[in-house]
C-alpha cells in the first residue's frame, strides 16, 4: 500500500479535520450541475475563484465513479465510509466506490489543507433498467420510477388500474419484496362501471292425464257372486289435477244379486281426462354502477325463513334465505377501451318440489311437556350463471341457450287386460308431463362518470293525486299533465305522463 493509500484510510477514520482558513469559505454550489448515475461515470472538478466546487450526484448501488480534479489531492475524507470507498489512483484521479445505500459527502484538500471540492453523493439502488422496462412493456403510460434507500418509488399516470398492477409487480420483482414498493400511481381514465342487464326467462308446464277405472260384478254358477275393478293411480302427480273432473257410467249394485234381477248395472266405468297449461314470465332490467374492482349487487324478490334450530324450550330459531332475481358483478378497468367482468346472476323462486317437512313433537323441559308443531320448508328452483368476460366500453354480450326441457310420462295399467286390442285402453291411465324453462341474459356495460342532478329525473317526479272529480268521474289514478316549458333545474321527465300508472 502506497504511503498516500495509507493517508487517506486514516483521513477516512477521523471524525474532526483540522483545515487552512480557507476551508472556512463557503463552497460554490451549482445545482444544475446534479448528476444522475449514468451521466456520473466520470465528473470532472476544480475550483472556480478559488473557491471549492460542490456537486450533488445519485450514485448506484455497487458502482464506481470516477473524479478527476484539476489540482494534487494530497487528502481525501468520506464521511461514511461504510457507504461509499474512497481510492486514490494519482493525486488528481480518486475513484469512488458505492457498497451500501444511503447519503454520504466527500472532501479533496490540497497540500496545504485547503479544500478543492466537495461531493454530497445519495447512493440508491440503480432504476434505470427498470424504468426502461416500464417504458417498453408500458407505452400507454407516463411512470417515473425513483429509489429511496431500499426503496422503489413509482410515480406519474397510467391509463388504467391493471397497468398500474403490472407497473407495480414489474417493481416488486426488481426489489423482491412487495413491500419496498410505494405505489402513487394516479389513473388517468375513468374508472365507474355502469352495467345494464336484461334477465329475461319463459317457462312453460304442460300435464296432460288420461285415467279409466272400471268395476264389474257377476255371478258364477248362480250363486257364487265375482267382482272385478282396476284403480290405476296417476304415477307422477299421486291424484288427479282436479278431483272433481271426470264422467261415470253406470253403478255397481250391491249386493250383487240385484244386477242379476235386472235392478242396476252390474259394470261401472270413471273416466277421467285432464289437461293443464301454464305460463310463466320473468324480466328484470337492473342498472349498476360500481367503481373497478368492486362488487355491486341486485335483488328483486325476498327472503323466505328457514328453520335453524331449537331450543330448550321448543322454540324454532330461523334464517333468512334469498329467492328471486339476483345480479352480483365485478368490474376491472383494463384499458380506456377494454373492460373485465366478473358477472353472476341467478333467477330462483320457491317450489314445492323438494321440499322438506319437520315432524312435530314432545319437547321435555324443565317446566314441562311442550308440544311443537310440524314446520314445512320450501325448496328453491334455480337458474345460475356466472362467468368472466371482456368487452368494450358501449359493448353488449348475451349469455343464451340456458334452456331445461324435462319431459315426463308414465302409464299405469292392469296386467294382461292392458294389452287387449281396443278394450286395452279401458284398462290403462296416463300421466304426462312437460316442462320447458329459457333464460337469457343480456348485458352491456359503460364507462361512466358522475352528471349533474338537473339532467336525472324518476318515476314519481310531478306526480300529483288526483282530486275527487277525476277519480270519481274520469276514473283517474293520477292527474295528467304536460312537461314544463320552464327553464329550472329540477329534473323533468320527457313523457307527458310522469308516471308509471296511466
Amino acid at each position: 500500500m502506497t504511503k498516500l493509500a495509507r493517508q487517506l484510510r486514516l483521513a477516512a477514520a477521523l471524525t474532526i479535520l483540522s483545515c487552512a482558513p480557507a476551508l472556512a469559505a463557503p463552497p460554490v454550489q451549482h445545482p444544475a450541475a446534479a448528476l444522475d448515475e449514468s451521466t456520473a461515470r466520470v465528473i470532472k472538478l476544480a475550483a472556480h475563484n478559488g473557491q471549492p466546487e460542490n456537486q450533488r450526484i445519485k450514485l448506484g448501488l455497487h458502482k464506481a465513479l470516477v473524479v478527476e480534479l484539476d489540482t494534487d489531492a494530497k487528502d481525501v475524507l468520506v464521511s461514511s465510509p461504510d457507504i461509499m470507498d474512497a481510492v486514490v489512483k494519482t493525486p488528481r484521479r480518486i475513484f469512488l466506490m458505492a457498497t451500501k445505500t444511503g447519503q454520504t459527502n466527500a472532501f479533496f484538500f490540497d497540500e496545504a489543507g485547503h479544500q478543492i471540492s466537495s461531493l454530497d453523493v445519495q447512493v440508491e439502488p440503480d432504476v434505470t433498467d427498470l424504468s426502461q422496462m416500464m417504458k417498453d412493456d408500458l407505452p400507454n403510460s407516463a411512470i417515473k420510477v425513483t429509489a429511496i434507500n431500499d426503496n422503489v418509488v413509482l410515480s406519474g399516470s397510467v391509463s388504467s388500474a391493471m397497468e398500474s398492477t403490472r407497473a407495480a409487480d414489474l417493481a416488486a420483482s426488481f426489489s423482491g419484496d412487495p413491500k419496498k414498493v410505494v405505489n402513487l400511481l394516479r389513473v388517468a381514465g375513468g374508472e365507474q362501471v355502469m352495467l345494464k342487464v336484461r334477465i329475461s326467462e319463459m317457462q312453460r308446464q304442460i300435464a296432460k292425464q288420461l285415467g279409466v277405472n272400471m268395476a264389474g260384478v257377476g255371478m258364477i254358477g248362480g250363486s257364487t257372486p265375482i267382482a272385478l275393478s282396476t284403480d290405476n293411480q296417476f304415477g307422477l302427480v299421486g291424484q288427479a289435477l282436479a278431483a272433481l273432473s271426470g264422467g261415470q257410467i253406470g253403478q255397481v249394485c250391491n249386493p250383487p244379486q240385484a244386477a242379476l234381477k235386472g235392478g242396476c248395472n252390474n259394470v261401472q266405468g270413471m273416466f277421467q281426462a285432464i289437461e293443464q297449461v301454464g305460463l310463466l314470465h320473468t324480466l328484470a332490467e337492473p342498472n349498476l354502477v360500481a367503481v373497478s374492482g368492486e362488487t355491486a349487487k341486485f335483488l328483486a324478490g325476498g327472503e323466505f325463513p328457514v328453520p335453524s334450530g331449537r331450543d330448550q324450550q321448543g322454540n324454532i330459531s330461523i334464517i333468512f334465505k334469498q329467492f328471486g332475481v339476483g345480479l352480483s358483478f365485478t368490474p376491472v378497468v383494463l384499458s380506456s377501451g377494454r373492460i373485465s367482468l366478473q358477472l353472476s346472476t341467478e333467477v330462483s323462486e320457491l317450489t314445492n318440489t323438494g321440499a322438506f317437512t319437520l315432524q312435530g313433537g314432545t319437547v321435555t323441559t324443565s317446566t314441562g311437556t311442550v308440544q311443537t308443531g310440524g314446520v314445512t320448508i320450501p325448496a328453491l328452483d334455480v337458474r345460475r350463471a356466472d362467468t368472466t368476460i371482456e368487452l368494450p366500453s358501449g359493448g353488449s354480450f348475451a349469455i343464451a341457450g340456458l334452456m331445461q326441457h324435462t319431459t315426463k310420462q308414465q302409464i299405469n295399467a292392469f296386467p294382461g287386460l292392458k294389452d287387449l286390442p281396443v278394450l286395452g285402453a279401458l284398462f290403462r291411465s296416463r300421466d304426462f308431463q312437460n316442462d320447458e324453462t329459457e333464460l337469457v341474459v343480456v348485458v352491456t356495460a359503460y364507462l361512466v362518470s358522475p352528471t349533474s342532478e338537473a339532467s336525472l329525473a324518476t318515476p314519481s317526479d310531478g306526480f300529483i293525486t288526483p282530486g275527487d272529480p277525476e277519480t270519481i268521474l274520469l276514473g283517474r289514478l293520477n292527474t295528467v299533465y304536460k312537461k314544463s316549458t320552464d327553464k329550472q333545474l329540477t329534473p323533468q321527465a320527457s313523457a307527458p305522463v310522469g308516471f308509471v300508472v296511466r
